[in-house]
């Protein structure tokens, strides 16, 4: 009896020794995310502070987080001195509209390549991970002819029908798409379901974390889109908060620095945004973590 009692000792004089390390090195690690955190926040905080700043004090002193005085003058010329409320209406438009099409269109196109078996399937899906990736750059000019040939440009067309499906929204709805079992497909075909009621009615509603990791990835992506809206308008009444903000940010508004004006309006640009991911955050998480496995 005695040999069986000293027989675990060892055992647990290991883990105690490997209690005070194992906490020094997840101090360690926790202070290193959060000193990252801060470098990334940071850039935050001064577009925070610079936006309540009065002009002289935000020239001066523009890496300071606390402005002094307070004031709302920035904010106030922002909505009466500029186009903002017609950029904020125009981003809205497309981007609820892109995001709709976007949801729609690549959910289609994921559950064809995912089920349906076709000539060419395993090709087109290559063309589709080939799209993913070709730098977006490279297509800005192609992309302003083609527009140009269809009478689109310089419309609200022009913003919406090139955006309306996307490579990367196509690979995840893909990818869920083939991590539902196939017996609850079978299920609905046997009750006379077609297709695309399967499709609707069967298979859709399974895939809510896909389609809100879609959701915001495609808000996100159409909220902030500036190259596109580069070459696809030219007309101020046609610009989108990236392209308003553009146009601020070169100066058009005259002399100055003017730091609580601009990076005020890019405060109010970031906020949907910001508001949208807090809210399906953990369906985001989910969705992400999901695609990743099955990947």
């Amino acid at each position: 009896m005695a040999v069986r009692t000293d027989r675990p000792a060892a055992p647990v004089a290991r883990r105690a020794d490997r209690g005070p390390r194992a906490r020094v090195n997840r101090i360690l690690g926790y202070a290193t995310l959060i000193a990252f955190g801060l470098v990334f926040l940071y850039p935050f905080v001064i577009q925070l502070g610079n936006s309540f700043k009065t002009e002289p004090d935000a020239a001066a002193n523009p890496l300071s987080p606390v402005p002094d005085p307070v004031t709302l003058a920035g904010f106030e010329r922002i909505f009466a001195g500029t186009n903002f409320p017609l950029w904020l209406g125009n981003s809205l438009l497309v981007t609820v509209l892109v995001t709709l099409g976007r949801v729609f269109f690549d959910s289609l196109a994921g559950y064809a390549l995912a089920r349906l078996r076709f000539r060419g399937r395993a090709a087109l899906f290559g063309a589709v991970i080939a799209v993913m990736a070709v730098p977006g750059v490279v297509l800005l000019i192609p992309k302003f002819l083609v527009l140009k040939q269809l009478g689109l440009y310089d419309s609200y067309a022009g913003l919406v029908v090139p955006l309306l499906a996307d490579a990367a929204g196509v690979f995840i709805m893909k990818q869920f798409f083939e991590s539902v079992p196939v017996s609850i497909e079978e299920a609905a075909r046997i009750d006379g379901a077609g297709v695309f009621r399967t499709f609707w009615s069967v298979v859709l509603p399974t895939a809510r974390p896909a389609l809100i990791t879609l959701t915001i990835l495609s808000f996100q992506g159409s909220w902030n889109e500036f190259p596109h809206s580069l070459v696809s308008v030219q007309d101020p009444d046609l610009f989108t908060l990236p392209r308003g903000l553009a146009d601020l940010v070169s100066g058009s508004l005259g002399k100055g620095t003017q730091y609580p004006l601009k990076l005020g309006a890019a405060l109010l640009a970031t906020i949907p945004v910001a508001v949208l991911f807090v809210i399906f955050q953990r369906y985001f998480v989910r969705g992400a973590n999901e695609g990743v496995d099955k990947g």
